[in-house]
């Protein structure tokens, strides 16, 4: 239909148990009015990335000026690769990596007077923990708290926020969404048990974490089905195997091709996206958010 008449297919609408997410510093984030941003530190030797900075603060540091620049909400810092075939980190080593970088970026964004919520992306609570103590207000887990059993009572003890991501990694597949739902139940169920409520809460489905590319892509087109979870979603997709495969470029080439996912993820109502390159991931999500968002 066209003409005056028309109706415009955006902005795209959803439903939420909550409108309102506090990650712990900051302004409360209100839910369907922007797309929100957080930048990725890995605080790590081996990111599939290649952007890691261990535990070398100095380029923690020009990184946190970096994504500060670039207009990210939140920051997210991990101490172990999540990359497929890695090796484990022990768990002491995340710590130590992870603890250190988020006191030294916690310190320069209180320096930088950028009132910016951090997040631990671990699934360990015995890294969660001192995170928290340290700066942390987020809990990022990409096992949803069904790796580490004592994740959920941290964070209810903490009242920490969570991000909880569903992880098909040696998992069977049988349908896209019906595995991705289940898994996220299941980690709301352990949330419920433990007694985090919802409103502190994030789901993601998990870009690339035991799919293949089809899957992936499915993935992305299937987006609007997980909104009966009426719950708030992240997704990770920055500079990721799927783009490679079908662009052909090298990680540190693949700016346009996580440009698209971000926009289609936006365009079918997603919340946050996770990102590397913060200075050219927000023109594309800002200039997105002016299209399907007009009224914001």
């Amino acid at each position: 239909m066209t003409g005056p008449g028309a109706q415009p297919g955006w902005p795209i609408r959803r439903r939420y148990r909550h409108g309102r997410w506090d990650p712990g510093r900051g302004p409360c984030w209100k839910w369907g009015t922007r797309t929100y941003v957080m930048g990725i530190i890995n605080a790590t030797d081996d990111s599939f990335s290649g952007d890691g900075v261990s535990d070398r603060l100095d380029d923690a540091l020009a990184l946190t000026h970096e994504l500060v620049a670039g207009g990210v909400d939140i920051i997210d810092i991990g101490g172990a690769s999540s990359r497929p075939g890695a090796e484990p980190t022990p768990i002491e080593v995340e710590r130590q990596r992870a603890v250190r970088v988020i006191e030294a970026v916690r310190a320069e964004l209180d320096r930088l007077g950028a009132d910016l919520p951090i997040s631990v992306d671990t699934t360990w609570a015995e890294v969660a923990g001192p995170a928290v103590d340290a700066g942390a207000t987020v809990v990022n887990d990409i096992t949803g708290f069904r790796l580490d059993r004592q994740m959920a009572p941290l964070v209810a003890e903490r009242s920490a926020a969570a991000v909880l991501m569903h992880n098909q990694r040696g998992r069977p597949h049988t349908d896209l969404v019906a595995d991705v739902t289940a898994g996220l139940k299941a980690s709301l169920q352990i949330c419920a048990e433990a007694g985090v409520g919802t409103d502190r809460l994030v789901v993601d489905p998990g870009f690339g974490f035991g799919f293949g590319v089809s899957q992936n892509l499915e993935m992305m087109r299937r987006l609007p089905e997980l909104w009966a979870l009426e719950l708030p979603m992240l997704i990770g997709t920055s500079r990721k195997s799927t783009i490679g495969a079908i662009t052909n470029a090298e990680i540190d080439d693949r700016l346009f091709g996580t440009a698209a996912t971000i926009t289609a993820a936006i365009c079918a109502g997603i919340d946050i996206v996770r990102i590397h390159d913060a200075a050219q991931m927000t023109q594309a999500i800002r200039m997105t958010d002016a299209i399907v968002r007009p009224a914001c």
